[in-house]
């Protein structure tokens, strides 16, 4: 029997070496409550990175995320501002709250909010229901930052709080700034696919130290000042442990290697696949079998860094256009590497193509749509090693040459 090899995933936790030293001292000190010298270590841990004043670590970016719209006042049938394009987890504590999500497609240069569509659908929603949206949900997409100026002034012309959603983004900037620290709130996820991981839990940071310490309020289950258990709030079992506290604060001293191992993955991936950078300009879907872009030999294309912006590479994203591979899909290379033991995934499918949000208002152009019909994840991890690389890129060279002999074969020109 042929042995399998080993598995090769899209993005798996790495240690550093350091995280067990904080577990230990948490055990040893019996601390492994949701407080303790590693919760207020890691908090201060976060803010020294980002450059962010306040931070307050929870058990996920989710719970993270709910409480930032807690802490901007929205209410059951409010509405909210969100990205089509991201992770389900972005959207859904929009709906713990009762309130209703407002989707906004992708702009092609980050594949992130698209600022005019923003500002229409503000205009929108205030003309249909006599009121403007709560909160604008940002999200930074597979750690490629927003383009937050844009969309900081629109949220400023009407007075809306802007809620960060950097889970994927710790470790990007634009011009300098960290994401993390854009916006009224930012939220941070430590899942365990993420940049750092804590195994499961998020942080909420915010430079108005009244709303982190409601946010630690609420988190621990809104309990009152007094010798007994009194409550006067709803309260949430969000706070993160002491151990949990202790792997981040380890994780947190290897950051900078781990964004530069992404993006070197990033690099090889492009350098290898004969990688063609996207032209914002010439990415509008244009008919049903592809999108329009300048040629590319290998139909292999790669979102490129604005001018000014810095992404971690969370993941190494492509779009692969079928016909300019043989017919070759996204699909088709997802499959291939699947029987190589390889994972890969792909790109979001958009909320409002979900079934959960079909039915709540959407203002777009149609990228989103266009992203996820051709986009592909490719292993990222920054455990990676040279040959896991040349294992991924071997799987995908081979599908797209098998391609190009039978496109040959038949008198076709690849």
């Amino acid at each position: 029997m042929k042995k399998a090899k080993p598995r090769i995933y899209l993005s798996s936790p790495h240690m550093g070496g350091d995280e067990i030293d904080y577990i230990h001292e948490a055990f040893d000190t019996n601390w492994i409550a949701p407080l303790g010298a590693n919760v207020d270590g890691f908090e201060k841990d976060l803010e020294s990175y980002t450059g962010r004043a306040h931070a307050a670590v929870v058990t996920s970016g989710t719970a993270a995320l709910h409480l930032a719209l807690l802490l901007c006042g929205v209410e059951r049938d409010d509405e909210v501002i969100c990205q089509s394009l991201t992770f389900a987890a972005s959207a859904n504590p929009i709906r713990y709250l009762g309130a209703n999500p407002v989707f906004i497609d992708s702009e092609a240069e980050t594949w992130n909010m698209d600022p005019e569509l923003l500002e229409q659908a503000i205009i929108d929603r205030i003309e249909k229901n006599k009121g403007k949206p709560k909160a604008i949900i940002l999200v930074h997409l597979y750690g490629m930052p927003a383009k937050v100026g844009s969309i900081a002034r629109i949220a400023s012309k009407y007075g809306i709080p802007v809620i960060e959603d950097a889970a994927e983004a710790l470790g990007s900037s634009v011009r300098g700034r960290m994401c993390g620290t854009i916006g009224k709130l930012s939220v941070l996820s430590f899942n365990g696919n993420k940049i750092i991981t804590t195994s499961g839990g998020g942080a909420l940071l915010s430079d108005e130290e009244d709303l982190i310490n409601k946010a630690r309020f609420l988190s621990t289950q809104a309990r009152d000042n007094a010798p007994h258990y009194q409550h006067s709030e709803l309260g949430y079992n969000y706070r993160m442990s002491n151990i949990i506290a202790g792997i981040g604060r380890g994780q947190i001293k290897v950051i900078n290697d781990r964004v530069r191992k992404r993006r070197s993955n990033h690099e090889y991936y492009f350098r290898e696949l004969d990688g063609t950078w996207l032209d914002p300009e010439d990415r509008y879907p244009v008919d049903d079998i592809g999108f329009k872009t300048k040629n590319s030999p290998g139909g292999i294309y790669f979102l490129k860094e604005p001018e000014h912006y810095y992404s971690n590479r969370w993941l190494t994203t492509i779009l692969v256009n079928p016909n300019q591979t043989g017919g070759i899909t996204r699909e088709n290379l997802r499959l291939a590497l699947e029987d190589q033991n390889i994972e890969s995934r792909p790109l979001w499918k958009p909320m409002h193509l979900q079934p959960l949000y079909r039915d709540f208002p959407y203002y777009g152009r149609g990228i989103s749509d266009e992203v996820f019909k051709y986009g592909l994840c490719l292993p990222s991890g920054s455990n990676l090693r040279d040959q896991d690389l040349l294992r991924v890129v071997t799987t995908i060279k081979k599908v797209l040459r098998l391609s190009s002999r039978r496109l040959s074969k038949s008198g076709m020109r690849s």
